[in-house]
């Protein structure tokens, strides 16, 4: 039986596609917001890069993206005279994985803050806070409210994205799939394995985000 041979690598696996998809969502939560605020403000240079990035980032397949990171950039650092520097398929995979999520994420923030009203923001300004205090203080906190389901479905959406990762060799749960699939020669319960393990964790995180959004709605 696959899962008795198999089991603890198959868990371990998940483990890694669980902490490579915990890691690029908390760096594309940054990036998110730093792009959403540039999209947000009344700067125009702001405004242009950070339309250029979500645009940008969103245009390119992930698998070019992690191949880019993963094999380009070590080789264009080399070309600059820097011959040891190489990623590891999680760093690389880390930051593919967050550049993408990042452009969502933008998206995302941007929505949350949007949806907020604008009187908000007034307000806070005219007692005296200035606009970062007001975004930070005032407008965020209220954003958070309607990000979080959308949040908790980009979690999920990156969790499935970490497959893509296997062909730049990173050890998560899809590449074990490969592997054991490769040596026992049964793939159709091996497949089924992967599928359901990634079944039950996917699920698990849709029915959080479906209680999340009803406590929020609820709450309104």
């Amino acid at each position: 039986m696959i899962i008795e041979k198999y089991g603890s690598m198959l868990l371990q696996a998940l483990g890694k596609t669980l902490l490579l998809t915990l890691l690029s969502l908390f760096f594309a939560m940054i990036i998110g917001l730093i792009f959403s605020l540039m999209n947000v403000g009344r700067n125009r240079f702001f405004n242009f890069i950070g339309t250029a990035y979500v645009d940008g980032v969103r245009g390119v397949p992930l698998i070019v993206l992690a191949y880019f990171i993963y094999f380009g950039v070590p080789a264009g650092v080399k070309m600059m005279g820097v011959q040891d520097f190489r990623l590891s398929a999680l760093q690389a995979g880390t930051i593919a994985l967050a550049m993408n999520c990042g452009a969502y994420m933008a998206e995302i923030i941007r929505a949350g803050i949007e949806s907020v009203d604008k009187g908000q923001m007034e307000a806070s300004r005219s007692l005296g806070l200035s606009y970062a205090k007001s975004m930070r203080l005032v407008v965020l906190p209220q954003a958070i409210r309607t990000m979080v389901p959308s949040i908790i479905n980009q979690f999920i959406i990156t969790l499935k994205d970490t497959s893509i990762l296997s062909v730049i060799g990173f050890p998560e749960l899809t590449n074990l799939g490969k592997t054991i699939s490769g040596n026992t020669f049964k793939s159709l319960e091996t497949w089924a394995i992967v599928g359901i393990m990634y079944m039950i964790v996917i699920v698990t995180l849709s029915k959080i985000a479906k209680r999340i959004e009803r406590r929020i709605n609820f709450g309104r």
